[in-house]
């Protein structure tokens, strides 16, 4: 990006980006409190989806960062694994806040000025593709474009600076992907909604930038193409704060207290994704409990946008997707808790 001189705003412009930065910063310190700011501004302007979507997305990402301290990930991980994909885990929620939430609260202001902000993006780093894609909405309302148009932007933002970062990709991403990628249910996507009912989906190939944009394009389409289903998402949503502990949205089958006996083997708890006779509850802590929040590095400077090809996947599809994921996300825990298993069974054994 060019070298840009905030000076030369009106001092108008020039304290709106400050309060930005500043109320960014405020709800920027952890998964938990980056998830409830999704869901509270969405609550205040429910014609941008993607808050919502980011919202329910970010719930998955906590979810996966308490697993690294949960029931399975201890006893199949060592704590320098489990340390280092969390750093990779938080950077990329961290990175994707930051990025997205300036642009919602400049379009708050927009509307309170009856007037479109979006010039004022490139002095908060954000993409140029998004200051055109905002400005197409302020005209347009077009809702599905500018989901799709955030989905683009945020997966493109974190490929550089994460997925192509060489400490990250060395350290995590050629490392755990064959560990994570179908055994772990770190590549499940789920939304919670009723009575314990699951819907979701999985990403394939998480080092793929298209497939995380396709998915990005499904999970939409679940989550938002019928108006009963996303009225019970979120509900359940409303009513269950997030936590970080998979208790939030399972708490017949996870506990947010640990059950275990220390010094006891391991015993098969799961069958058909319920628990067995006088099993205990699988352990899963609340965020909070378990991680530290982090001082981040400064995000990389730099605009990702160079090839308006990228466009293409603005259009809708149309396509339709059940989200069926129980009875996938079900046999995931149990391979997990036979991994877990054997893990034991072999360091015994050595």
């Amino acid at each position: 990006m060019t070298s840009l001189n905030e000076e030369s705003l009106p001092i108008v412009e020039r304290k709106l980006l400050k309060q930005i930065r500043s109320t960014t910063a405020e709800h920027n310190l952890n998964n938990v409190t980056r998830t409830k700011a999704y869901l509270d501004f969405y609550k205040q302007q429910p014609e941008i989806h993607w808050a919502f979507l980011g919202h329910m997305v970010s719930r998955n990402g906590g979810w996966n960062m308490t697993d690294l301290k949960g029931e399975f990930l201890t006893r199949l991980l060592s704590k320098k694994e489990r340390d280092t994909f969390f750093a990779f885990l938080e950077r990329g929620n961290w990175l994707i806040f930051q990025d997205a939430f300036p642009q919602f609260l400049l379009y708050q202001e927009s509307l309170k000025w009856n007037k479109p902000f979006f010039h004022l993006f490139p002095y908060l780093n954000i993409s140029t593709f998004m200051e055109t894609i905002w400005n197409n909405f302020w005209k347009s309302h077009d809702t599905y474009v500018l989901t799709m148009g955030l989905v683009i932007n945020e997966q493109s933002y974190l490929e550089k600076r994460v997925i192509q970062n060489p400490q990250y990709k060395k350290e995590v991403l050629d490392t755990f992907e064959f560990k994570l990628h179908e055994l772990f249910s770190f590549n499940q996507i789920l939304f919670p909604y009723g009575n314990k009912k699951l819907a979701g989906q999985t990403l394939q190939q998480f080092g793929s930038l298209n497939e995380r944009i396709l998915l990005g394009k499904r999970l939409y389409s679940i989550l938002f193409k019928e108006r009963d289903f996303l009225n019970d998402v979120y509900q359940w949503a409303f009513q269950h704060p997030h936590t970080g502990s998979r208790k939030d949205y399972w708490p017949h089958i996870f506990n947010n207290v640990n059950e275990g006996i220390p010094g006891f083997s391991y015993q098969l708890r799961l069958k058909s994704c319920q628990l067995r006779k006088g099993a205990r509850k699988l352990y899963s802590p609340s965020l909070e409990n378990v991680w530290k929040n982090v001082t981040h590095r400064e995000a990389e400077k730099g605009d990702w946008f160079e090839d308006w090809q990228i466009a293409d996947y603005l259009k809708d599809d149309q396509e339709s997707y059940n989200g069926e994921i129980k009875n996938e996300y079900c046999k995931t825990l149990e391979r997990l808790e036979l991994a877990a298993l054997a893990k034991k069974a072999i360091s015994i054994l050595d």
